[in-house]
């Protein structure tokens, strides 16, 4: 128990704002930690043991889960990741059909949220669908709610999926592709449910440069100081889905997620780099030049189940300033060791890269 309250005090540090000589750096000279499919609850044990047995090695990939995002937020993690299916019309994914798959579960959504038009927030249709807030909207507004609780927090990093694959198995529900005008109603939601007050946008990072990525290079990312209070958006795709949440948005005009965008265009800002080992130097050097980069520390239990570090090791080295877990805290489903944090405070720490200029951090306005 003793160590427990130790840990929750340090960590407790990060949620407020940082003082003293750490009120000048810029967000970019920081490290934190957060997890992965943050919203993300068990399988239910009858569903799970139906599906392991068709396929093991595909199920021992997601078994895992979290506490809630408040409960996160609160332990002192500095990022999230939420995953947001668009549901025009609502209902579609009111009643997975894994729910009649395995009998004895107990009831989805007892409130009947799903049945509403809007983004609905789990990770695998009609498998993995228990969530600790099944829409964005309610997702948004748990964030408002700690927020205001906690209104000089260091700034939270909010990484999202635009899930619109369909799997192609019989027996699957089929998902609805994103568009430009769903990509509007989904910034639409973030002001709708949050407010625009609360985030950090691109235009406010571009400033008057003439582009998102010169001001990044420029290293003109706000202060923890100046950033306190406020979460940051970041659309995790690549490809045809982040042109089109660009399209009409040069350098993310108007937008209000960052994009992963490709380096040396205009939006560039904020890249996923997940494999920390393979790309530690690539990382290295991007960090150098004012990206923040967003990386893995592990992924599909592998791991935590081999408790294997070497991923955290370089991602720590390489200096990317977001990296991702699923267990900031020991797994409750199978035993393990493995547990991702950083030496002193947990889950918050000034980049090494950049410690040693701490008394010229700042940003250049």
């Amino acid at each position: 128990m003793k160590k427990y309250l130790s840990i929750a005090l340090l960590a407790s540090i990060s949620i407020l704002n940082a003082s003293g000589q750490t009120d000048n750096l810029p967000i970019n000279h920081i490290q934190v930690i957060g997890s992965h499919n943050s919203y993300k609850k068990a399988i239910d044990p009858a569903l799970f043991k139906m599906l392991k047995a068709r396929d093991s090695v595909a199920m021992s990939k997601i078994d895992y889960s979290h506490i809630s995002i408040t409960d996160q937020l609160n332990l002192g993690l500095l990022n999230l990741e939420i995953d947001v299916y668009a549901d025009t019309q609502g209902g579609r994914y009111a009643h997975p059909n894994g729910l009649d798959w395995a009998p004895g579960q107990p009831p989805f959504d007892p409130e009947g949220v799903m049945k509403n038009p809007g983004f609905k927030v789990f990770h695998i249709t009609d498998i993995d669908f228990r969530s600790h807030c099944l829409t964005f909207q309610q997702c948004l507004q748990d964030l408002k709610k700690w927020s205001d609780a906690h209104p000089t927090h260091n700034p939270v990093f909010i990484t999202m999926n635009a899930k619109d694959e369909s799997i192609t198995k019989p027996g699957f529900t089929t998902v609805e592709k994103f568009t430009a005008a769903t990509y509007d109603a989904l910034d639409k939601e973030i002001v709708d449910y949050l407010g625009k007050n609360y985030v950090i946008t691109p235009d406010q990072v571009r400033g008057k440069y003439k582009t998102l990525e010169s001001a990044v290079l420029a290293n003109h990312w706000p202060t923890l100081k100046e950033a306190q209070g406020k979460f940051i958006f970041i659309l995790d795709e690549k490809g045809p889905k982040v042109d089109l949440y660009v399209a009409g948005h040069p350098s993310l005009k108007g937008r209000m997620l960052f994009a992963n965008a490709t380096v040396g265009t205009p939006e560039a800002a904020i890249l996923i780099m997940n494999s920390a080992k393979r790309d530690q130097e690539a990382i290295k050097d991007l960090v150098k030049k004012g990206y923040i980069v967003r990386t893995r520390a592990d992924s599909d239990t592998d791991e935590a189940r081999a408790n294997d570090k070497s991923s955290f090791e370089a991602a720590q080295q390489s200096g990317a300033q977001i990296i991702t877990t699923d267990y900031y805290q020991k797994s409750t489903h199978f035993k393990s060791d493995y547990v991702i944090r950083f030496e002193g405070n947990p889950y918050f720490r000034e980049s090494p890269l950049f410690k040693s200029k701490t008394s010229q951090a700042g940003s250049k306005k």
